[in-house]
């Protein structure tokens, strides 16, 4: 059983940074694949961004690369998300996930842990 929970949303203007934590109980943290997904107001659940469970490979949506950066800390049980040069169209319920899938994977079946969610919201 691994517990999942986000913090670090918040209110920024557009062009501004948010750096996101999850932060996971349990003993096996490392032994996971995490994800960052969002979630807009009416709209479905997408991916944004992958790491592995060594930290060694990411993978980014389109819409997010070269702007937003995943990292992990294993030794804090905690994964991060960097968000730089935020848009209006970012904002956002932002989720963390973790799953065991054998490949880094932008859907969402394949994570078995899910946490509550933090509101990024951007102005324009």
């Amino acid at each position: 059983q691994v517990q999942l929970v986000e913090s670090g949303g918040g209110l920024v203007q557009a062009g501004g940074s948010l750096r996101l934590s999850c932060a996971a109980s349990g003993r096996t943290f490392s032994s996971y694949n995490m994800g960052w997904f969002r979630q807009a107001a009416g709209k479905e659940r997408e991916f944004v961004a992958t790491i592995s469970w060594s930290g060694g490979n990411t993978y980014y949506s389109d819409s997010v690369k070269g702007r937003f950066t995943i990292s992990r800390d294993n030794a804090k049980n905690t994964v991060y998300l960097q968000m730089n040069s935020l848009k209006p169209e970012d904002t956002a319920i932002y989720y963390c996930a973790a799953g065991r899938s054998l490949l880094l994977t932008t859907a969402t079946g394949p994570y078995d842990y899910w946490g509550q969610g933090t509101q990024v919201t951007v102005s324009s």
